[in-house]
């Protein structure tokens, strides 16, 4: 699941290239808008400018009194119009605001004011718009050169009696422009230097915030992260830096029994502290947060059909916190494996026991035979024969027909023989059919066999006679049901003895088998099959009799009305 690393850089760069060109396309777009903008303005400026010297010369009294006088007329002589007033003031204006030209003509279009006194007494060269009465502005060139140019009428009363045309140089309308564009371009220059910066910051956040992964990685991790989360029979919940559970598979749904994902009550996305874990592992993750020891990180959890291993780990990664990790182990199966492994070994050790016997029997028989005993030989056989064959310790073991069964309890009759026990089957035994769940119901029988025999030798009778367990079997249709007795102290009252870590045993440390697991692991087992292990009687009342405890364990036996029968196929 691994895949190969993309060359450092590649996503920064990337990243880079983008952005800058994101804000350079933005920054030309705009520079072209302002530049629009700029140029309209500033020809606006300069047409308002025009305009208005044309029409604080047109409104001069004196202009307009020698205009006015003027009015009519189709010839002027040119050297009395260079002493005249109206010379005199177009003169001074233009002069004073640094217009191009201004122009005063009178309502036959000739010219009365002229920068160029040539040209005075001549028609204007372009229309003489203002003479309609009506003011006007336009970009044109005339004899002294392009310029932004305003016109506007020279009024007496109501009459129009000439014009006032004035010009501003485009050169200066140029030069205004040219100031404009140098300080776009440095706003501009500022803005990508700015754009750089921000695009070096995010870039960094980025990989911050990715830990350095290329995006490709980051997609491999997710495909990695799925395989991994639902391919293993772990639980795993993941819970970020807020304390907010991020992620958990179905593992660690069914073993906490938490919400489907499809339920509003799912616990992905909100607080570990509000979705009602065990308290156990609440304080365990709270703990690690906060720093706490290694040792401290594993819990034990007990639901309704398991125990459960918690370990709750830290993860940081370049220094940062990426939150806490939890792995969730269902201790029922393992401790269910160990029992049938036990299970297995004690019909192993009885089975080893019985064939050393009788390997002794026939070395007797060999070595007489050898000595030419045959009369001890066969009196020898004969002696066999009379007392049967190698015999289990368990007493009424022949009630029990059922063949693995029947091992098994002889099995575990060898064992408690050894420690003193004497283990034996009750009268009452009438059991049919086969197991269809050996392993399992060995587990929970042998769990319960083993606690009774440990009660027994703790409660330490005066006579080895009354050191005895006993195992009753019922059968009714596919159901077992079984009963196991003891000659033990019986249980103190008061006492849960079937929740996790709970002994029977004086001073027995939690977590050995048998000490504190056994009785909760059959419970376990047993509610797993839909049936159940519960005390049927505490013991103690009397002396000699201990606790009995009892189980029903459906669909474990096969007989022959439950047998699937198949129908005969016609010949």
């Amino acid at each position: 699941m691994s895949t190969a690393r993309t060359p450092a850089g590649t996503f920064t760069t990337r990243m880079m290239v983008v952005l800058l060109g994101i804000v350079a396309g933005i920054v030309v777009l705009c520079l072209a808008a302002v530049l629009v903008l700029t140029v309209e303005r500033v020809y606006d400026q300069s047409e308002q400018e025009a305009l208005g010297i044309g029409r604080t010369l047109a409104a001069d009294p004196v202009l307009v009194s020698a205009v006015a006088r003027e009015s009519g007329a189709q010839h002027l002589d040119a050297g009395t119009l260079v002493k005249g007033s109206v010379q005199q003031r177009g003169e001074a204006v233009r002069q004073g605001t640094g217009a191009l030209f201004v122009v005063v003509t009178n309502d036959q279009g000739i010219r009365m004011s002229h920068p160029n006194p040539g040209s005075l007494g001549q028609p204007v060269s372009t229309a003489p718009d203002a003479l309609g009465g009506r003011e006007s502005v336009s970009r044109d060139a005339g004899t002294l050169g392009e310029s932004v140019r305003a016109k506007v009428p020279v009024r007496q009363g109501e009459r129009v009696v000439g014009e006032v045309s004035v010009g501003v140089p485009v050169a200066t309308v140029t030069g205004q422009l040219q100031q404009a564009v140098v300080s776009i371009l440095i706003i501009a220059a500022l803005a990508m230097a700015l754009a750089a910066g921000a695009a070096a910051l995010l870039v960094r956040w980025l990989r911050r915030t990715t830990l350095g992964l290329e995006p490709e990685e980051m997609a491999q991790l997710v495909r990695d992260q799925e395989a991994v989360l639902y391919g293993v029979e772990d639980g795993v919940i993941g819970i970020g830096p807020d304390g907010r559970i991020s992620i958990r598979n179905k593992a660690a749904r069914v073993l906490l029994e938490l919400p489907r994902r499809t339920e509003a009550a799912d616990v992905v996305g909100r607080p570990y502290t509000e979705v009602g874990f065990d308290p156990a592992l609440t304080d365990a993750i709270t703990r690690q947060r906060s720093g706490g020891a290694p040792e401290e990180s594993v819990v034990r959890l007990d639901t309704s059909h398991r125990t459960i291993r918690a370990q709750v780990q830290s993860v940081h990664r370049d220094g940062v916190d990426l939150g806490q990790v939890v792995m969730l182990r269902d201790l029922t199966a393992l401790e269910d494996l160990r029992s049938r492994l036990s299970a297995m070994q004690a019909i192993t050790d009885a089975l080893r026991a019985q064939r050393h016997e009788f390997a002794n029997r026939l070395h007797t028989f060999s070595g007489l035979l050898g000595n030419g005993e045959h009369e001890h030989a066969r009196q020898y056989v004969a002696e066999i024969m009379a007392s049967g064959p190698v015999r289990d310790p368990v007493e009424n073991v022949t009630a029990v027909e059922e063949p693995f069964l029947r091992a098994f309890i002889g099995a575990k009759g060898v064992q408690a023989h050894e420690r003193g026990v004497q283990l034996r089957v009750g009268l009452e035994t009438a059991l049919e059919g086969q197991l269809v769940e050996a392993q399992d119901v060995t587990a929970i029988l042998g769990n319960l066999v083993d606690n009774a025999v440990a009660a027994v030798i703790d409660s330490a009778p005066a006579r080895r006679d009354e050191r005895w367990v006993e195992v009753d079997l019922l059968s009714e249709g596919s159901t077992l049901h079984l009963a196991v007795a003891d000659s033990g102290a019986g249980v103190a009252p008061g006492l849960d003895i079937f929740a996790s870590g709970v002994s029977t045993r004086a001073g027995a440390e939690s977590g050995v088998h048998g000490h504190g697991v056994g009785l909760s692991l059959s419970r376990r087992l047993a509610r797993t099959m839909g049936g159940d292990v519960w005390l049927a009687d505490p013991g103690g009342a009397e002396d000699g009799l201990g606790a009995v405890f009892a189980a029903r364990l459906p669909g474990v036996l096969i007989t022959a009305d439950t047998a699937p029968h198949f129908p005969e196929e016609s010949p």
